[in-house]
Parts: structure tokens; sequence; C-alpha cells
């Protein structure tokens, strides 16, 4: 894995002119920049942040329509903040360091949130071979209640291909309808679905796939069944979302979506792949 350090940015971001240059080459060699009125490709550039159609004339923004666009910060500060981003540094924390409002800040790094979310949703992929799936709850400590339906809070279902990657959903209940529509959804038919000894998974049986679970009250492992792949991932997300001291339930459906998009490109340069996203995506 290779990725721009510290020094690398603070390079880049030494002057508006360079930072804009980085970002326009990046836009413009990944999907080509056009005209929006005439969609002719040639262009000047007037100054950093404007263009002019060789064609019709019109000035235009080379960023227009992109997730970048919707935020009216520097481009050098656009770059620290992708960064900062990328090393899990919190918003509360990168405003000092950024020198910028902490709701710019949270801003900012929600719009990467969902690009990393408009990007997860482009793949149509199915998990398959050996599977391990699993829910669990997200959500403050509360007195009473503990176990599967326990207060108030979130329910995710996360299911593993082992040896590849991860998918979390956010389901209304533990029942086995919600469980298999997500499982259906997600995984190809025939392959190997383990889980705990829950109720909830019993109808896997009936809906294409092969079925074997272990019984935690005895034992976590039997053999190749058992989900310690699912469970190590409920642990890296949260792990990194405690770090957050709170988050609402409106936004927690794209903050668990980071969560598995992170887990799934481990070993890649997420620097790169956010401003990929950031000047790809249109506006959410």
């Amino acid at each position: 894995m290779s990725t721009m350090d510290l020094l690398q940015v603070a390079k880049v971001c030494q002057s508006e002119e360079e930072a804009f240059h980085f970002l326009f080459q990046k836009r413009r060699d990944l999907y080509g920049v056009s005209c929006p009125e005439c969609k002719s490709s040639e262009y000047y550039l007037m100054h950093p942040g404007r263009l002019r159609c060789k064609a019709c004339k019109r000035d235009y923004h080379p960023f227009s329509g992109t997730l970048l666009n919707e935020l009216r910060i520097s481009y050098s500060t656009w770059l620290w903040l992708v960064k900062l981003f990328e090393l899990e540094v919190s918003a509360r924390k990168a405003r000092f360091q950024l020198d910028i409002s902490y709701p710019t800040t949270l801003k900012g790094f929600d719009t990467l949130r969902r690009g990393i979310l408009y990007n997860l949703s482009l793949s149509d992929e199915l998990l398959k071979g050996e599977i391990e799936a699993d829910e669990s709850y997200f959500g403050g400590r509360r007195k009473g209640k503990r176990g599967r339906g326990a207060g108030h809070k979130t329910i995710v279902f996360g299911i593993l291909e082992r040896g590849g990657k991860v998918s979390v959903s956010i389901v209304p209940n533990a029942s086995a309808e919600a469980l298999m529509t997500e499982t259906v959804k997600k995984v190809r038919r025939g392959s190997i679905v383990y889980t705990d000894k829950w109720i909830g998974y019993d109808s896997l049986m009936f809906c294409g796939y092969k079925h074997l679970n272990v019984d935690h009250r005895y034992k976590f492992k039997l053999g190749k069944v058992y989900i310690n792949g699912v469970e190590g991932f409920w642990s890296f997300a949260k792990e990194r979302l405690i770090k957050h001291h709170g988050i609402s339930k409106e936004k927690f459906p794209i903050y668990i979506k980071e969560m598995e998009w992170r887990y799934n490109h481990k070993e890649e340069d997420l620097f790169d792949l956010l401003v990929t996203y950031l000047l790809g995506a249109v506006s959410l």
C-alpha cells in the first residue's frame, strides 16, 4: 500500500495553486473535463478554479457537480481534511488543525462518508463461498434488557466472506424475515453460511444455503464452524465508533458503512480513494 504521507500532503498544499493543480489533474485524468454547455473538452485555464470553453467561450468551474464543490473551503484545506479523515482524527480535534469551525469540519467529514456510501452502492457483487453471519447492537449502554432485541439500540446485521469482504446493513429486528431478506440480497445461493444458534437463522436451509451453526453457550468454535471473523469486524467497528462520543441515529448509517469500507480497504490507499470519490461522485 502506498499513500501520500503528511510531508507529501504538506508539499502539495504549500500554495492554493499547487493544491488546485493536484486536484484538477486528478479529475482530468480520471473523468475528463468538459464544458457543461456544449460538452467540448477544449478549454483555457483562466485562473485556479475557473476554465473558459474554447468553443462557446463560457466560463465554468472544473469541479461543478462534485462533492468537492459542496463545501466552500480552500483546495488545500480540502486535501488536509481528507488526510485527517484517512487517519481517523475526530472532527473535534481536526478543526483545530484545519483552523475552521467544528460544523464545517463535520460537514466535510460527512461529505466524505456520503461519497463512500455512494460508491458502495454502485457494487452489486454477491458474497460467496464460506460465509459468516451475525448481528450486533450499537448504542449507549442502558440499564435493563440485554441480548437480542435489547432496548433502543440499533441492530446491524453483518455478513463476512472468509478471505474476502464484509457487508453490513441496519435491520429493524433480528427476526428470521429481516435476516433472510438481507442474506438473499447479498449472498450467492449454494454458499455455506456459519452462524451462532439464534433461531432467526434456521430458515437459511430453505433459502438455498448450507447452514451450519455453533452454540455459544458451550463453545465458540467447532472445527470450521465459527463466526470469529465477523465478530472481529464488530470489534474493529466499535473500537473506532466509540471515539466519536455519540452518533445520532440519523447519521449512524453513514458511520457504520464507513467502517465496512475501512475494513474492506485496509490494504489500499485510502487517501487516493477518498480524493477519487470527492472528484467523481455527483452531489448526493
